[in-house]
């Protein structure tokens, strides 16, 4: 059996993860905002994009609390964005001549700890945490 200190700590280092996740994200945002104010060229789909992903890190990060505080929803819906996510991330970066090369990087690095995340809540003790619906 898991201890609370277990958990505490697992859904913090999820939470870490979640964290870098947005961080890259704002970092994503601003270089597409500095590249777009000194002349060079953006599109307003890098923009959408970037502050989609920046506005998604909050909500992921409101579930992970809600799941630190027991609910299963909330836990199974973190494991399944931070599956489909890095994805979804990556398989748009790969589509021919959408995205600038340091844009695909930039959101491949983001997808990395969504990965992260997808890992951690597939392992003891956070599976461990929701016994009768594993």
């Amino acid at each position: 059996m898991e201890t609370s200190a277990d958990l505490g700590g697992a859904f913090s280092t999820v939470k870490k993860y979640v964290t870098l996740f947005g961080a890259v994200s704002a970092i994503v945002l601003g270089t597409v905002a500095v590249m777009a104010f000194t002349g060079h060229g953006t599109t307003a789909f890098l923009w959408i994009r970037a502050v989609i992903l920046l506005a998604v890190a909050p909500v992921i990060h409101r579930m992970i609390t809600r799941a630190a505080n027991g609910s299963y929803r909330a836990f199974d819906r973190v494991r399944t964005l931070s599956t489909i996510a890095p994805i979804a991330i990556v398989g748009v970066d790969l589509i021919p001549g959408l995205c600038p090369a340091w844009y695909a990087v930039l959101q491949g690095l983001s997808a990395l700890a969504l990965v992260g995340v997808a890992v951690l809540t597939r392992r003891a003790p956070l599976t461990t945490a929701f016994p009768e619906q594993a």
